[in-house]
C-alpha cells in the first residue's frame, strides 16, 4: 500500500488550476492557429487572431484566460492501493482549489445556495468532485474550472432508442446552433451516450478535458465525431458569432451501456477557453 499525503494532492489541485486558468492547452492553442488559416471569414479571421493573441498574453504573463475563472470540477481517478494519509481527502481538494483562486488573483463564482440565498463562499468553493477507483498506486487528477457562460448552453435529452443515430446527431447540432455566441465560439462538444441521465451528463464533462485531435477509439463514434463537427460549422455562426466556419473545434463523445428502454445524450458545451489540466501523483 502506497501513502499519499493529504497534502501533496491540496498542492497539486492548486497547481493544476493556476496552470488551467493560465496556460491554454498546446492542442487548443494548434487548433485555433490551423483555424485562423483556414478561416474564410475576415472578420472571423480577425476574432481567431484577437483569440490566439489573449492566449499568449495569459500565458506570458500569468493572468487568467477569461474573467470567468469557472467552477471547479475534478475527477479522480484513484488507484486502490493507496492510502491517503495526513488528512482530509475531500478537504484537500477544497483547499487546493481555495488557495489557486485566492492566490492567484482568480475571480471566486461560487455561491452558496442556489435558489434562496445566493451569497458569494469567497473562495470559488466547493468544488464539484467525481472519483473513480482504479488498480494501481497512482492518483491521476484532471482538473476543469467551466465556465457558465457556456454551461449555461449545455443540454440533456432523454431519446428513444428508435430515434437512433440521426436523433442523437439532429440533437448535438441542434444545441450548437441554438446556443449561437452565446457560448462564445469557437466551442467544444463533450458529448456524453447511454448509462442514465446523470451518468451522459458525467460522461460530457469528462469529454470537454479531451484532447482537441483526440477522436474516440472506437471508428463508429470517431465517425460520429467528425460528421456532427462538420454539420456545425456548416450554420456560418463562427467564431465569437460573428460569421465564419469555425462555430467549433472539436466534438468529442464518450459513450456508456445503457438500459434497452433508453437512449440519454448529454451534450456540454465549452468555450474555446477550455480550461484543464491533469497530473499523476
Amino acid at each position: 500500500m502506497r501513502e499519499v499525503n493529504a497534502k501533496v494532492i491540496q498542492q497539486t489541485v492548486k497547481e493544476l488550476f493556476l496552470e488551467a486558468n493560465y496556460v491554454i492547452g498546446k492542442d487548443i492553442l494548434d487548433k485555433l492557429r490551423q483555424q485562423y488559416e483556414t478561416e474564410e471569414s475576415p472578420i472571423g479571421k480577425s476574432v481567431l487572431n484577437q483569440i490566439i493573441k489573449n492566449d499568449e498574453i495569459a500565458a506570458e504573463e500569468k493572468i487568467a484566460l477569461c474573467q470567468d475563472t469557472g467552477m471547479a470540477v475534478v475527477f479522480i481517478e484513484l488507484g486502490q492501493e493507496v492510502a491517503v494519509v495526513g488528512g482530509d481527502f475531500n478537504d484537500a481538494i477544497n483547499q487546493g482549489v481555495k488557495q489557486a483562486y485566492t492566490k492567484g488573483y482568480l475571480r471566486k463564482s461560487v455561491v452558496n445556495d442556489p435558489l434562496f440565498d445566493r451569497v458569494n463562499t469567497k473562495y470559488n468553493i466547493p468544488a464539484i468532485t467525481h472519483i473513480t477507483i482504479v488498480p494501481g498506486d497512482k492518483i491521476t487528477i484532471n482538473v476543469t474550472a467551466k465556465g457558465f457562460g457556456s454551461e449555461n448552453m449545455s443540454r440533456i435529452k432523454m431519446l428513444k432508442p428508435a430515434d437512433g443515430i440521426q436523433g442523437v446527431k439532429d440533437f448535438i447540432v441542434k444545441t450548437a446552433v441554438e446556443a449561437g455566441p452565446n457560448p462564445c465560439p469557437p466551442i467544444i462538444l463533450g458529448v456524453g451516450i447511454g448509462g442514465t441521465m446523470e451518468m451522459a451528463a458525467i460522461l460530457a464533462k469528462k469529454a470537454t478535458t479531451r484532447s482537441v485531435g483526440e477522436h474516440n477509439s472506437d471508428v463508429r463514434y470517431a465517425r460520429l465525431e467528425d460528421e456532427i463537427l462538420n454539420e456545425i460549422n456548416k450554420s456560418g455562426i463562427g467564431p465569437a458569432g460573428l460569421g465564419g466556419r469555425t462555430t467549433a473545434l472539436s466534438v468529442n463523445i464518450e459513450y456508456f451501456p445503457t438500459h434497452i428502454a433508453g437512449l440519454p445524450v448529454a451534450v456540454n458545451i465549452c468555450c474555446h477557453a477550455a480550461r484543464h489540466a491533469q497530473r499523476v501523483i
